[in-house]
């Protein structure tokens, strides 16, 4: 069976360059913009409050347990991530329904509408990056890159030795405290666009 480093001699190196550059701008840019949508709800939530919300508005109510698992992350990052939602009134602590001694984290109203403001924001942001984009070409884009992302999850678990989390909604967290600062800037130095290696 071919191994990974077959694979890659048997590919066009220049085109594998290419990749991983475009990649490494994207995860920049989309760092310093954080891809928070747009208007005055612009970076209001950041990425790990976005992807716990979004997980409990899908899946419903769950325990830290189900969530990390789903997420691909350790229990006590969940937790820690879902204090200051908790805090805010975004999410609340109810009982498990089929086992009262349990608890579960369930989505708030207030988190509800909240998601669904910043959800907006990020739809609208979407459409004006893809702005001059065909239909068929945004949903190409958003196959590949949920198939990328699969990818990357399945990785990164084999790597920590627990199952593959759900890649195709998220990403790895980071911290999960609402924010309502702005983001950092592209500096002047690094400009709007990245050349691209050549071979």
């Amino acid at each position: 069976m071919p191994t990974s480093q077959d694979m890659t001699t048997e590919l066009d190196p220049g085109l594998l360059d290419a990749l991983q550059h475009q990649v490494a701008v994207f995860a920049r840019r989309a760092e310093q913009t954080r891809l928070g949508g747009t208007g005055q709800l612009r970076n209001s939530m950041d990425r790990a409050a976005y992807l716990l919300l979004n997980r409990l508005d899908q899946e419903g109510p769950m325990g830290v347990k189900a969530l990390a698992a789903g997420m691909g992350i350790d229990s006590s990052t969940v937790t820690r991530q879902v204090a200051p939602l908790v805090d805010t009134g975004l999410v609340k602590r109810t009982s498990h329904p089929e086992d009262g001694r349990a608890v579960v984290l369930q989505l708030s109203q207030r988190g509800l509408t909240r998601l669904e403001e910043v959800r907006s924001s990020r739809r609208q942001l979407m459409v004006e990056v893809t702005e001059g984009w065909t239909p068929a070409e945004r949903e190409s884009f958003c196959t590949l890159l949920t198939r990328f992302n699969t990818a990357l999850s399945a990785r990164q678990s084999a790597h920590l030795g627990h199952p593959a989390a759900e890649s195709a909604t998220e990403s790895a967290p980071e911290s999960a405290a609402p924010s309502s600062g702005p983001s950092e800037a592209p500096s002047a130095s690094e400009g709007t666009s990245e050349s691209t290696p050549t071979s």
